[in-house]
């Protein structure tokens, strides 16, 4: 690590032009002591490396919670950070929050100690982007219940960020949201996401995954995060705008003078984003009123000497009860037709559902969360088994295309408003094993051995559909006897099975991408005479084999 440090503190001379405007800028602050000139101490202040530009910030310089904290803090500077349980509501973090914060301040630790990435930040962006996962609504492996999405980023009030997932993360293919508790924009996820609870998976809506991402963010560049002008910079790099450094700065000083955990599900809840579509409250809750309108971001920082000052905290607007027309009533099916496929083939139907309004009419903008359920391999397009999309202006919205699997039956695909306790939309699918119509020998050779041995030439089969190449079929050989009703029989040629076994039935056996079967070796018992082997794919199709053991000609 002498190395790293080094590296880092030789990269050149000190810019305090960012500190100095934060500084300026905070002094009429409401936080509490909030401070940007804090560089643990040393004074050491020096010049950003290159890092993720303003113009690709993690959130796309969504809307964020300006709410700031409260004029009491946790506790006094200087003393333990290690609090009890106790205390009040908005200096508590729950449990989950909390370990992934910690969690990823650990990991970056021994992968780039030179970064000094300190937990506290990574908690004030968690809760000026989401309330701290809404207020810990995470389960056992700290994913969120429902996703959390932000704004559409399409122009109107917001940045203009067309689609670039495929609407794989925020469920829209048109405009990219900001995903998750840490609110990634699906671009900048595909490049800074991380596996935070070694689950195999990056999914930008678990905590553990979002912290240790949004730790990486910060420290790209070679970053010092110890230096207020290096915390400063990382900062406004998640969201360009000197209202949000001020408003992340002040929630760091104040988790910086104390916090401690509450549990899951308890913490403060923030009220929804205006134009986000973050889920309503888990049942139970109460709705939080409307959040004031966020001031725009400043393009750039402002100039020293230009000034700044904090608006007084907005007194959030009067709770209206929604229309009826704009009350979500339920979901139903919106025509969709029986659901069946090959194995390996795409479903010809696709599921659609309508949301409904009080009066019973379409409702539009309703986030409905499609997931694949049961013993199936069966996927939507993409790899994916669920996925989140919003309804149109006529109330509907269709599911991306089902790709069957392997895994012959039934499965079944709920469909269920995003964070609604409204009943879901269940639909019955059903995987056919693959079939063929025909199947013959792909020669003609006689096919004999003598008694004791085996046969020389190997038997090929080859199954169509149809007319065309049945892959993937399933075949059961069986060598069987004559007359109306065969039977297995118990003597004349076999197979043999792994442990060299004789057997004279062969199942599991499956034609290969050329709708081809290479059966295995055949041998002969010592009763000479005329026998039968007997294909049979999945579909009906049948041919019969004659085998011939005889001794060879003197």
């Amino acid at each position: 690590m002498a190395a790293q440090f080094g590296r880092r503190l030789r990269r050149g001379a000190t810019t305090t032009a960012v500190a100095a405007v934060a500084v300026a800028a905070l002094s009429a602050s409401q936080g509490p002591g909030a401070v940007l000139a804090s560089d643990g101490g040393g004074g050491d202040q020096r010049t950003a490396g290159s890092a993720p530009s303003d113009d690709s910030a993690a959130t796309g310089n969504s809307p964020y919670y300006t709410d700031l904290p409260p004029l009491v803090t946790p506790n006094k500077p200087g003393t333990s950070t290690n609090l009890p349980i106790t205390g009040s509501a908005e200096s508590g973090i729950p449990a989950s929050v909390l370990a992934a914060y910690k969690k990823a301040q650990q990991s970056i630790a021994s992968s780039d100690a030179a970064c000094r990435l300190p937990w506290q930040l990574l908690a004030a962006i968690g809760k000026v982007e989401s309330g701290q996962a809404r207020g810990g609504r995470v389960d056992a492996n700290g994913t969120t219940f429902s996703p959390i999405l932000g704004p559409v980023l399409n122009g109107q009030g917001f940045a203009m960020i067309k689609d670039t997932d495929n609407g794989a993360y925020d469920g829209d293919s048109t405009h990219d949201r900001a995903v998750g508790p840490m609110q990634f924009i699906p671009s900048t996820w595909a490049t800074w996401g991380q596996d935070g609870n070694d689950d195999g998976r990056k999914d930008p809506n678990n905590i553990y995954d979002a912290a240790l991402a949004a730790g990486h963010y910060l420290c790209a560049g070679s970053r010092d995060l110890a230096l207020a002008a290096d915390l400063d910079r990382a900062v406004l790099s998640y969201n360009h705008s000197n209202e949000y450094l001020r408003t992340v700065r002040s929630w760091f000083d104040y988790y910086k003078r104390g916090t401690h955990e509450v549990p899951d599900g308890t913490g403060v809840v923030p009220p929804p984003l205006d134009g986000g579509s973050d889920p309503s409250p888990d049942p139970g809750t109460s709705p939080s009123p409307t959040p004031p309108a966020k001031p725009d971001p400043d393009p750039e920082p402002s100039k020293p000497g230009g000034g700044s000052t904090d608006p007084k905290p907005p007194t959030p607007p009067a709770t209206q009860p929604p229309k009826p027309s704009q009350t979500l009533a339920g979901m139903e099916n919106a025509g969709t037709g029986a659901l069946t496929a090959t194995a390996g083939d795409a479903f010809a139907e696709r599921i659609k559902v309508r949301a409904k309004n009080s009066l019973g009419g379409p409702l539009a903008k309703v986030s409905v969360t499609f997931t694949i359920a049961g013993d199936t391999d069966t996927r939507f397009e993409g790899g994916k088994s669920a996925v989140t999309l919003t309804t149109g202006s006529d109330g509907t919205v269709t599911a991306p295309v089902l790709q069957a699997g392997e895994t012959t039956g039934e499965f079944t695909v709920r469909a269920i408003a995003t964070g609604r306790s409204l009943p879901a939309v269940a639909y019955t699918a059903t995987v056919t094993a693959r079939q063929a119509d025909a199947i013959a020998r792909t020669d003609d050779k006689a096919l004999t051995a003598a008694p004791g041995a085996e046969f020389a030439d190997a038997v090929e089969v080859k199954a169509t559909y149809k007319g065309a190449i049945a892959s993937g079929v399933a075949v059961t050989a069986t060598m069987i006897t004559d007359g109306e009703t065969p039977a297995e029989n118990d003597k004349g040629p076999y197979f043999k099975d792994a442990d060299g076994n004789t057997v004279r039935t062969l199942t599991e056996l499956k034609t290969d991408a050329d709708g081809t079967l290479l059966l295995p070796k055949i041998y002969a018992d010592d009763t000479a005479g005329r026998y039968k082997l007997r294909l049979t794919t999945e579909g009906g199709a049948t041919v019969v084999i004659e085998l011939t053991v005889e001794a060879p000609a003197a």
